[in-house]
């Protein structure tokens, strides 16, 4: 019997996690894990303290929430969006979720009934491909072209008369590239003019290069007719396991998104929510920094590519959390990851995880989620990565 979890992949980082069983790693050469996209390290420790007088404290905290989230956080989000994109957005316009996952799965759910069609650029977000798969959506792929960027007219050409939607993540996961703006309004100005929505992930976007707004969508009046934009306190905040995300969109959308967020979770995490709004009124400052450690880190890893493209390597993307490299070998990235855990004590995932089965060029690339690692530690990396 054919169910929906079965029409999807098993979890990529868990697959790749799978490949250290058995592998011993000596203590001056341990493992080097660029699999994953997410910090290292916990939170603040101010914000740990925030959190521990909210659950000692708040006999609320430990109750179901609003559905939406809590009323102060959509009104500190709502604020900041409209600061950070130069554009109003109002606090009933915006929902926090249980994660940036949920709240795609959420706007999928309000958008697409059995048989629809999702764009979604090549290489894309695997955990996209893999709800998608189980709604009972079809995910239509949209090959990356020069600097991994995704051509409107490419995807124009695409749209049937089942497509529901675009949905672009920028900065990239996995590539690391960040959409110029005027690309975003050019798949904005696609989507409104075939009567679709836009769904943008922009769960990096405190870690852009670029100063001001990455885009301008929130400065048109109508922005909530196709846009449906996602976000995540993940990575800003180091609030990985407390699972807070958020969502911005009509509030006729939120409606709909309520009933599915109603039935998953019933309400985000109150202590992570708590914890987010503080971290937003109080850690400007501290996350400009982590944001200034990230370009760092990106910029070593410009540094120290010459080492690697001498033996072939090319890098193709980067940005945000990541850089999407060729590699030169023979063999599929799906052999060559697991062998660089091997024979480099480096786990990564291949691009045969990002692109559809078939898809040759997935079999050429790497995925390297370098914030994992400190400048010197990008270093080794490279030393390693250049001996294979």
């Amino acid at each position: 019997m054919s169910t929906r979890t079965a029409a999807t992949f098993s979890p990529p980082v868990m697959e790749a996690r799978r490949w250290l069983a058995g592998v011993v790693f000596p203590d001056d050469r341990p493992l080097i894990n660029v699999s994953q996209a997410a910090p290292v390290e916990p939170p603040p420790r101010e914000m740990r303290q925030v959190m521990a007088d909210i659950a000692l404290n708040r006999d609320d905290a430990h109750l179901y929430g609003p559905v939406l989230g809590l009323p102060e956080l959509r009104s500190e989000l709502a604020s900041q969006i409209s600061a950070h994109y130069a554009g109003p957005v109002r606090a009933a316009q915006t929902a926090i979720t249980s994660g940036c996952n949920q709240a795609f799965a959420a706007a999928v759910a309000s958008l697409c009934s059995e048989g629809d069609e999702i764009i979604i650029p090549t290489p894309w977000y695997f955990n996209h491909k893999m709800w998608l798969d189980m709604s009972g959506v079809a995910a239509v792929p949209l090959p990356a072209g020069a600097g991994m960027l995704p051509d409107p007219e490419q995807a124009a050409a695409l749209i049937t008369r089942r497509t529901r939607a675009i949905a672009l993540v920028t900065p990239n996961n996995p590539t690391g590239a960040e959409y110029p703006e005027g690309l975003v309004q050019a798949f904005f100005d696609l989507a409104r003019d075939r009567g679709i929505a836009l769904i943008l992930d922009e769960t990096y976007r405190d870690f852009d290069s670029r100063s001001g707004p990455p885009h301008r969508l929130f400065q048109d009046p109508g922005w909530d007719d196709n846009l449906i934009h996602l976000y995540s306190f993940s990575k800003a905040y180091r609030l990985t396991g407390h699972r807070v995300g958020a969502i911005a969109a009509s509030e006729t959308r939120l409606a709909e998104v309520e009933k599915f967020l109603d039935t998953v979770a019933i309400c985000p995490s109150q202590i992570g929510q708590h914890a987010a709004l503080w971290g937003m009124q109080n850690l400007g400052r501290w996350l400009a920094g982590e944001r200034q450690e990230i370009l760092a880190r990106r910029q070593a890893i410009t540094d120290n590519m010459p080492a690697l493209t001498a033996n072939g390597w090319k890098l193709l993307g980067l940005g945000g959390y990541f850089a999407y490299v060729e590699h030169p070998f023979l063999e599929s990235s799906g052999e060559l990851a697991p062998r660089m855990v091997r024979d480099a004590g480096v786990l990564s995932l291949p691009g045969t995880m990002f692109t559809p089965l078939g898809d040759v060029s997935g079999q050429r690339q790497l995925r390297l989620a370098f914030a994992n690692l400190d400048v010197a530690g990008i270093g080794v990396l490279f030393d390693r990565l250049s001996q294979l």
